[in-house]
């Protein structure tokens, strides 16, 4: 079989309307935010969300964001969350966008009746963005756990 030479990868499936398009942007919108924008956020001293690591507590001890607490995602029940707000938007993150952590810790949260946001990046790129962090390493902490 051959390929017409006009043959268009990124055409081969149809541009969705702008209304569905804007409605799936708004929607990622809905469950995402990025290390810029919580960044932005707790230099004004907006502290509407609570910050969640989700990464263990080894990793959290070495470096981790300033006013994160530390829920490694695979130990998020019922139990761990009950002094959470259910009024109060949790944001998650995990080491890097190769980790799923930030997106399992989401999951289950939002499972268990919580509003949350996964932070795109991770820890990698609040420390590659030059951010302040916290821990018995700090900045010397390895980038991978």
């Amino acid at each position: 079989m051959t390929i017409p030479t006009r043959f268009s990868l990124v055409l081969e499936t149809p541009a969705a309307s702008p209304e569905d398009t804007h409605r799936h942007y708004r929607n990622k919108l809905s469950v995402e935010t990025d290390v810029a924008d919580v960044r932005y956020d707790m230099q004004r001293g907006v502290n509407d969300f609570q910050l969640i690591d989700v990464r263990s507590a080894k990793a959290y001890g070495e470096c981790h964001i300033p006013g994160a607490i530390n829920l490694p995602s695979n130990q998020i029940n019922e139990a761990t969350t009950a002094s959470f707000s259910k009024e109060q938007v949790i944001v998650v993150y995990c080491w890097s966008p190769a980790c799923n952590g930030g997106t399992k810790g989401a999951a289950r949260l939002s499972g268990l009746g919580f509003r949350v946001k996964e932070m795109l990046g991770g820890i990698e790129y609040w420390r590659k963005e030059g951010n302040e962090v916290e821990g018995t390493l700090g900045r010397a902490a390895p980038l991978i756990g």
